[in-house]
């Protein structure tokens, strides 16, 4: 494999129009899972519409030159209301994607209703089977299984396709077999796999040993492979990479310049790059925004984000990876909330969550094709 500062050498700074936007339509959810990041989902701080309208000024100009998504998310966006969600979908014209993360405890024939009407593409947050959903709990500490899978047969019922993504926070030997076939029956058509993650207020260790995730990895390849009826996040961009080495056109995988990655906070607070960022403040960085779209238009902000302290300390530690880490051109130098909840700072290196979700999934991915390789001619 090619030294990371022959390959990749053309990526610097941030890119001033993003693919996506998060925005979050209040900071409350309905549960309290243990491993959830953000810091005020027990607060119902609502986004006004005045932010969505000044958002939607940048984004619908983009969405018109080429396809664009507004993710909701964080904390249940459903928690906002039917009335209100709709309010705030109403200004961004319709070239825009909209998607919505959710814990599904809240999704009936009425919110489907609304998915529909609106266009509105569903994600659901869910573990696997019941006996892995014990972190997903009420603010009462109840599980919330029985009202995610009433939620998922809601959407079932409807014909509305969903997607999934579950967090795991063991990787262990048989989990990644179990969790493929629930999945399969679960109904969904994409599936996302996160590795629990220090971060926020979430301070439970992430470390985890490097042969078990390595391990989890490899037999979740094997379990797609054998019935590849979702599509798997994590394992298809894997083999995309690994086949794009093997053709030599792997340096055209990595976008030349950084996604932002906006997340608009509940009250027009801007924060790239992590949206796991929004919400906390620091001594050295501030509250960590670029700015605020109530007072500067997002594609304002965006065009000058590179000038906020602590992503200039990220960009330094992406070129720190650039030249250090041969896994460069896999994952791109990381995510800054990693660095940050993890180092401490933004210029460091690698982190669990590196090792984890990015240097294990790929020694995972080549592992089982190592494996399963066809015998020589």
């Amino acid at each position: 494999m090619a030294a990371r500062g022959q390959l990749f050498s053309g990526m610097r700074g941030l890119a001033t129009v993003p693919s996506y936007v998060v925005m979050q339509p209040t900071t409350l959810c309905n549960l309290d899972c243990a491993y959830c990041y953000l810091p005020f989902r027990a607060a119902d701080r609502r986004m006004p519409v005045p932010v969505a309208e000044a958002v939607a000024a940048s984004v619908n100009r983009w969405a018109a030159a080429g396809r664009f998504s507004v993710v909701w998310h964080g904390g249940e966006p459903l928690a906002a209301g039917r009335e209100h969600l709709a309010a705030l979908l109403a200004p961004f014209g319709p070239e825009v994607e909209h998607h919505v993360q959710t814990n599904a405890t809240l999704i009936d024939d009425a919110w489907c209703a609304f998915f529909a009407e609106h266009g509105v593409r569903v994600s659901v947050s869910v573990d696997g089977p019941r006996e892995r959903n014990g972190d997903r709990v009420t603010r009462a500490g109840r599980p919330a299984y029985d009202r995610i899978l009433r939620g998922v047969a809601a959407l079932r019922r409807h014909g509305l396709p969903f997607s999934a993504l579950a967090v795991v926070s063991y990787p262990e030997p048989g989990l990644a077999t179990e969790l493929y076939d629930y999945f399969l029956d679960l109904g969904c058509d994409v599936l996302g796999i996160n590795i629990e993650e220090t971060e926020g207020v979430n301070t439970r260790d992430n470390s985890h040993d490097a042969r078990a995730v390595t391990a989890f990895w490899a037999e979740l390849v094997a379990a797609w492979r054998r019935e590849p009826r979702i599509h798997l996040r994590e394992v298809e961009w894997s083999l995309r990479y690994a086949g794009a080495v093997l053709e030599g056109t792997a340096d055209g995988l990595l976008p030349r310049r950084l996604d932002p990655i906006p997340t608009v906070g509940h009250d027009g607070s801007v924060t790239v790059l992590s949206p796991e960022l929004a919400g906390f403040t620091d001594v050295r960085y501030g509250d960590f925004s670029s700015g605020n779209v109530l007072v500067t238009p997002l594609a304002e902000i965006l065009a000058g984000a590179e000038r906020t302290p602590w992503v200039g300390e990220f960009l330094a530690g992406v070129e720190a990876c650039r030249a250090s880490c041969p896994y460069f051109g896999f994952c791109g130098g990381g995510h800054a909330a990693n660095r940050y909840f993890e180092l401490g700072r933004f210029d460091g290196t690698e982190t669990a969550h590196c090792r984890n979700s990015k240097i294990h999934l790929l020694e995972g991915v080549l592992e089982h094709a190592r494996d399963h390789q066809s015998p020589a001619a």
